[in-house]
């Protein structure tokens, strides 16, 4: 079954595999330059665990950008469900290229996975509600448009990319500008059409002042549960209502069946084990 398409975001993973590569071989490899430069290799990648794959885009930059004719064949597609011990892909190039791509084509592979894997699992628990479940900026440094594509891939919604493509109003802009409403008003006078206004709210009471106000979309943060279906009765479907702080694969559920439109989880992103995979090899004869 694939989850979802390839990235909305192809652009940034070139730079991301440079910098990781940077990282980790830096002056050279000195392990793979043991191995005779003409000897060419096979390798298998497979997951350990059950997981969603993600992260083929990235697998195959890695190997492009260390300038190798190294093929890849992938036995899954990207956004499948793969069962634990099961062969992802088959990789066959000089030996060098694949032995000193390997960490890191690997660490892209089980992080974005592990990404896409926790947010499908949010995502199955709530799938017979109207809630979509959206992720936050609570990325690595350096990944975030990665990590989003990940949330995507695991059948999950895309919050604001950063602070540049959406206003997010909270509690510290709010006693700036002096007020609830003044912030709000001040927000949709300043907003281009293609930047959305959101408010964040922590008590009913403030929640009618935005709905007076105009707000477009509102974030009810740590409300009870008991607020958050109160919050649905009362916006009557004038604004969009997201819920956020503290969800859980246990607690989602119950949020979702209040009714609210959105639930933001930051453990999508923040929160995740990476998945286990593993590069084995053999040396052409």
């Amino acid at each position: 079954m694939i989850l979802q398409n390839h990235s909305p975001f192809p652009s940034g993973i070139r730079e991301q595999v440079a910098l990781a590569l940077v990282e980790d071989v830096g002056s050279g490899d000195r392990t793979a330059a043991l191995i005779p430069e003409g000897q060419w290799a096979s390798a298998t990648i497979r997951v350990r665990e059950a997981a969603v794959l993600c992260g083929q885009p990235w697998v195959e930059a890695v190997f492009a950008h260390l300038a190798a004719p190294v093929e890849i064949v992938w036995q899954v597609d990207e956004g499948a469900m793969v069962a634990p011990n099961s062969l992802v892909a088959t990789l066959r190039g000089p030996a060098r290229a694949l032995l000193t791509g390997e960490r890191t084509a690997l660490n892209f592979l089980q992080t974005l996975s592990a990404v896409a894997t926790q947010t499908h699992r949010f995502v199955e628990a709530i799938a017979d509600c109207r809630a979509q479940i959206v992720d936050t900026r609570k990325t690595l440094p350096g990944l975030r448009l990665a990590e989003k594509y990940a949330v995507r891939i695991g059948g999950g919604t895309n919050h604001r990319l950063g602070l540049y493509d959406g206003i997010l109003i909270k509690e510290n802009h709010i006693a700036a500008a002096g007020s609830l409403t003044a912030a709000i008003r001040q927000a949709l006078a300043a907003a281009p059409p293609d930047v959305f206004v959101e408010v964040e709210v922590e008590t009913l009471a403030q929640l009618e002042e935005a709905l007076e106000a105009g707000a477009p979309m509102i974030l009810l943060d740590n409300m009870t549960l008991a607020q958050q279906h109160q919050a649905v009765m009362l916006t009557r479907g004038r604004a969009i209502l997201e819920v956020s702080g503290g969800v859980t694969l246990e607690s989602v559920r119950g949020i979702a069946l209040t009714g609210v439109d959105r639930i933001s989880v930051g453990g999508l992103t923040k929160d995740i084990k990476a998945v286990d995979f593993s590069m084995r090899f053999q040396l052409d004869e």
